[in-house]
């Protein structure tokens, strides 16, 4: 993982740091072209009542709507933590390229237990056993533990 690409990690990890303090669940996810360029970027939205306002779901549509499949293909989301199964579902259906995560969904699962958060309605589940074959990489050990922090600090504002 080279310094742009940590660059692109760690927005993805601001991203979540706002959506903490709009009152959302702690995640961000920036779309990349294949030459570097940041195409649209997001944050957890899901205060409002929805739970589907996962940013990585929000930037597949918005690649569906913008960018041609060959460009989807050959793009990067870089995520502050591993997509959901709704989440990578959406990216598989548009065609997305690789994806790139500080933290992996394993780990959150567990550091949610460790703070007595209920567990997920919905089952934890790597990626690749949503679409298999799909690039992935992370977690990132240099950036999983400021994604740590900011689910504690979201968990311990609700306990």
């Amino acid at each position: 993982m080279d310094d742009q690409e940590l660059g692109y990690l760690t927005r993805a990890i601001e991203l979540a740091e706002e959506a903490l303090n709009a009152g959302d669940e702690p995640f961000g996810s920036v779309l990349v072209s294949a030459e570097g360029k940041v195409l649209a970027e997001d944050r957890n939205r899901i205060a409002g009542g929805d739970a589907t306002q996962h940013p990585e779901f929000s930037l597949a549509r918005w690649a569906a709507q913008h960018m041609t499949p060959e460009a989807r293909a050959q793009a990067t989301v870089y995520t502050s933590g591993e997509h959901c199964p709704m989440c990578a579902a959406a990216h598989g259906w548009v065609g997305l390229g690789r994806i790139v995560f500080a933290s992996s969904s394993e780990q959150l699962s567990r550091w949610l237990a460790e703070l007595g958060v209920a567990s997920s309605p919905v089952a934890t589940l790597p990626i690749q056993q949503v679409v298999p074959g799909l690039a992935v990489e992370g977690p990132v050990d240099e950036l999983d533990e400021r994604v740590h922090t900011l689910h504690k600090r979201r968990h311990a504002s609700l306990l």
